[in-house]
């Protein structure tokens, strides 16, 4: 492969021949002599050099397109004004749920414009006198996050405490990437201990004695630390005081055998029983169990079945109780009696004890709507099911009779947080237009108070959201919500930002965000497509959008599209596309299927390249949903069909303006797949309309992003959307 200077040409933005807006003249991104033999079919790959993605020559491109990407955005006449309403709009006191550990409570809160939300502590006392609220407000700090860098890049991901709440460990991301440190607080002190753990990945912190479980890889080598294949993960077991290199390493045997799985660790709040989760080899799990306390103490295997789901949720006494969508498409509750296993030597035991689906018991069995999680809380089970997409909460009794439904004020999405021998708890609601509300709830009566509602910038009450249900080119009824404005009028002509994710059993529920806001406020309408794929419907909703029935997740967002149009909420034209990571895949083959029904398109670190996206980083996680192009000469065809990056057309057909977003941490869809999409775009014949790659510097793949980063991407986003749809907005 030739390994040539890249030439950056000239970079002229505006030629005022070429419209309003100009033709943009892009950076030369040198074509290579580059192809690959699938089953006898030759596949060119002349941007193959992006993919070492941290030499000289990429970096060189990178820092010409985002000049191009810069120039072109600052033409945009309110470009900064909707960035001072954005941050308006960002700067409101942002709440966590209280949660209860060592008899003190912790809580996140930011005061507005915090680039990391900063972890509190206070007495349980003043968390439950009648002004706990005033009282939150002068409790202590506990852990600043935005003490750990100078430019917030530094993301506090996870806090673990120990049966006591005396220690506390931490996960901390740099520039967000998917790696982790752990390091390790004495709680009374507020010191740390010393203990740091570093290239710990997918993990948290699973306390048993005096050390905790956690996972981890090998360490890479120089140079692939972000785009290196992950393989190896194991679990460790770490001793407070010792170093790292003598942790012991708990999975031995089994990620021996599996490099290409993943395997976690979980103790359960007594830290009696160890969980170790087996993932990776298909859509499920395996999982496996040991009580610290059994003389003859060996895992024993709770399922084996990789097709199916499981999840503990809780252990009590010899009994396991378990999550598993096993014979139950959306989900159900069942317990596992495991005392028998006490008394069985090691001997007799025969390798790992199995137990079988047979003497899983019912708890809350199986029904109509799917069954999201379930939480043991005050020795009541809360459980969430999912409606048409949208959250309900009940309460069942331990031995899974129903005794209230928690009413909630609109299709939305919940959350709880609680302990088990403790009647009251919090929980969260948000819908599209309902920032996080705290409720607080007594599990045995069932009274819900509102506890702490958030002041955003904005009045809900001038909104409309509604839910749709399209039809699908095969028949299927899809659910869409959408969001306006009252007043709106279905004349055919307001713009639309339409997001859809549909992959990896992934539910879309209703939730806030600030940064829609503004596009609301001036006329347009957010819509949000419950995709198959995700797991709106169970498991065989989720199965419909996987592989050889990937093309159907594109038909449903075609559909909703043509319906928006057809009932004049829109034209074509006049529709913003928009969605990340999985999301982005959906974006890239909608738009290269039907370019003419869009005004704008925003894939955000998107999985582009569907021929080699299993050969980086822990892409090949992903085959139970894509496939791979090495599985068969008829998946492979399948994957070319509709990969993003090899149906660019070229001849003429006039694309919407597109605005591609990666960033340079990303570990998890390497940065090349957007590299190799664009510079495509930018060579292929698709008309004069921008097609722009904006790469952001220390982000990763979006979680822990310091909140100036945000309102940065935020702004250009939304301002790209909005200017290309034709909208003038005014906020002062």
């Amino acid at each position: 492969m030739k390994t040539n200077k890249l030439m950056i040409m000239g970079i002229c933005l505006l030629c005022t021949a070429c419209g309003n807006k100009g033709k943009i003249t892009y950076p030369e991104a040198e074509r290579q002599d580059v192809t690959d033999n699938y089953f006898g079919h030759e596949v060119a790959d002349p941007y193959r050099w992006m993919e070492n993605d941290t030499t000289a020559q990429v970096a060189a491109w990178v820092e010409a397109e985002n000049r191009v990407t810069d120039a072109y955005l600052q033409k945009i006449p309110f470009l900064k004004s909707l960035n001072r309403r954005l941050t308006a709009l960002a700067d409101y006191e942002k709440m966590g749920m209280p949660f209860k550990k060592g008899g003190k409570y912790y809580f996140f809160r930011n005061d507005g414009l915090q680039n990391q939300s900063v972890l509190y502590v206070m007495d349980s006392a003043d968390m439950e006198a009648p002004d706990a609220l005033q009282r939150m407000q002068k409790a202590e700090v506990f852990l600043d996050p935005n003490k750990l860098s100078d430019d917030g890049t530094v993301a506090l991901t996870g806090v673990y405490f120990n049966k006591t709440g005396t220690k506390m460990a931490y996960t901390i991301s740099r520039s967000g990437s998917d790696w982790s440190e752990i390091y390790v607080m004495d709680v009374q002190s507020r010191q740390l201990t010393g203990d740091h753990i570093i290239w710990a990945k997918f993990t948290g912190a699973a306390w048993h004695g005096d050390g905790f479980y956690y996972s981890g890889y090998p360490q890479p080598k120089e140079g692939s630390e972000l785009s290196g294949i992950n393989e190896g993960h194991r679990v460790y077991y770490h001793n407070l005081g010792t170093p790292q290199s003598e942790d012991r390493r708990i999975t031995i045997e089994l990620d021996r055998r599996h490099p290409q799985r993943f395997y976690t660790a979980a103790t359960d709040e007594d830290e009696q029983w160890l969980i170790i989760d087996e993932d990776g080899a298909d859509n499920g799990n395996r999982v496996f169990v040991k009580n610290f306390n059994w003389k003859y103490c060996y895992d024993v295997s709770l399922a084996e079945d990789f097709r199916y789901r499981h999840q503990v949720v809780a252990c009590i006494g010899q009994t396991v109780y378990m999550l598993t969508n096993e014979d139950a498409p959306n989900y159900r509750l069942v317990k596992i009696d495991l005392s028998a296993m006490e008394r069985i030597p090691f001997g007799q035991k025969g390798g790992c004890p199995l137990i079988t689906k047979t003497q899983y018991v019912d708890v809350i069995p199986e029904n109509n709507a799917v069954l999201s999680n379930v939480q043991l809380i005050g020795g009541k089970w809360v459980a969430i099911y999912g409606q048409d997409a949208s959250d309900h909460a009940y309460i069942y009794s331990m031995e899974g009779k129903k005794e209230r439904e928690i009413q909630l004020p609109t299709f939305g999405s919940v959350s709880f947080s609680g302990e088990k021998k403790e009647r009251g708890c919090f929980y969260t609601f948000t819908s599209f237009t309902f920032p996080a509300v705290i409720y607080r709830l007594d599990v045995e009566t069932g009274e819900s108070v509102k506890f702490r509602t958030p002041q955003v910038a904005f009045n809900p009450e001038d909104y409309i959201c509604e839910q749709l249900f399209v039809t699908s080119k095969d028949g299927t009824k899809v659910p869409m919500f959408i969001t306006y404005k009252k007043g709106l009028q279905r004349n055919g002509k307001n713009p639309v930002y339409l997001y859809g994710y549909g992959g990896f059993n992934i539910s879309l529920t209703p939730g806030f965000s600030p940064y829609r806001i503004p596009f609301l406020e001036a006329g347009g309408i957010y819509a949000s497509v419950n995709l198959r794929g995700g797991s709106e419907y169970g498991e065989a909703w989720h199965l419909a959008g996987t592989k050889m029935q990937k093309q159907n997740v594109f038909d449903d967002c075609i559909a909703a599209a043509e319906h928006l149009i057809k009932e004049k909420y829109t034209k074509a034209g006049k529709i913003c596309i928009a969605g990340g990571s999985n999301g982005g895949l959906l974006v890239g083959a909608v738009v290269n299927q039907r370019p003419d029904l869009f005004g704008a398109a925003l894939p955000a670190v998107g999985v582009m390249d569907m021929l080699r996206y299993h050969l980086f980083t822990i892409g090949w996680n992903w085959a139970p949903d894509y496939g791979t192009s090495a599985d068969s000469e008829e998946m492979f065809k399948y994957l070319y069909a509709y990969s993003p990056l090899h149906n660019i057309r070229n001849d003429g057909t006039p694309y919407p303006p597109i605005l591609i977003t990666t960033a340079d941490h990303d570990d998890r869809v390497v940065p090349a797949h957007s590299f190799k999409y664009a510079a495509t775009l930018q060579a292929s014949n698709t008309g004069n309309a921008p097609k722009l790659i904006m790469i952001e510097t220390k982000a990763g793949h979006g979680a822990g992003k310091p909140l100036s980063k945000v309102l940065e991407s935020q702004t250009a986003t939304w301002g790209f959307a909005m200017y290309e749809l034709g909208m003038q907005p005014k906020w002062e």
